[in-house]
């Protein structure tokens, strides 16, 4: 990861992804992007047409990016009544160089109950601020452990 760019990078994902939650599928796409940025894991995002988006709700909730611009969230509504605020987000008009994630959106994997990449179940970037997807394949520190605030 510390061989991720800065500025973060936006490149296709050739796995399929999906998200989980109450036993549902809520988002599944093989035609996923990823932003890796140093020291951090990579953040998936989803094409919207690949996203239950029925089951989102705007968020009061923003934040903004250096890189990619303000950041709009989402509340998941599940129709047996649960409510998980802020579960995902994304940038409706992301800053020169982002382009490519208009109309995506991206989940906190520990938001969820269940995130993959391929056949392996992700765990979310320690921490809980950032919005990384820990699998197997990443090697080195991430940002969000203990001690590395100051990074």
């Amino acid at each position: 990861m510390w061989d991720y760019p800065r500025p973060p990078r936006v490149e296709a994902v050739p796995e399929r992804l999906r998200i989980v939650v109450d036993g549902e599928v809520i988002a599944e796409t093989e035609r996923g992007l990823r932003v890796l940025e140093t020291a951090g894991a990579p953040v998936y995002y989803f094409p919207q047409a690949d996203v239950r988006t029925e089951l989102l709700a705007p968020s009061p909730h923003t934040t903004v990016c250096e890189w990619k611009g303000v950041a709009a969230y989402h509340r998941y509504l599940g129709e047996g009544g649960r409510v998980i605020e802020d579960v995902a987000w994304s940038y409706p008009v992301p800053n020169p160089g982002y382009e490519a994630i208009r109309d995506h959106i991206a989940f906190y994997a520990g938001r969820v109950d269940e995130a993959w990449v391929g056949e392996e179940r992700a765990t979310p970037q320690p921490g809980g601020f950032y919005g990384g997807w820990v699998t197997s394949r990443i090697v080195g520190p991430i940002k969000g452990e203990p001690g590395s605030l100051g990074w």
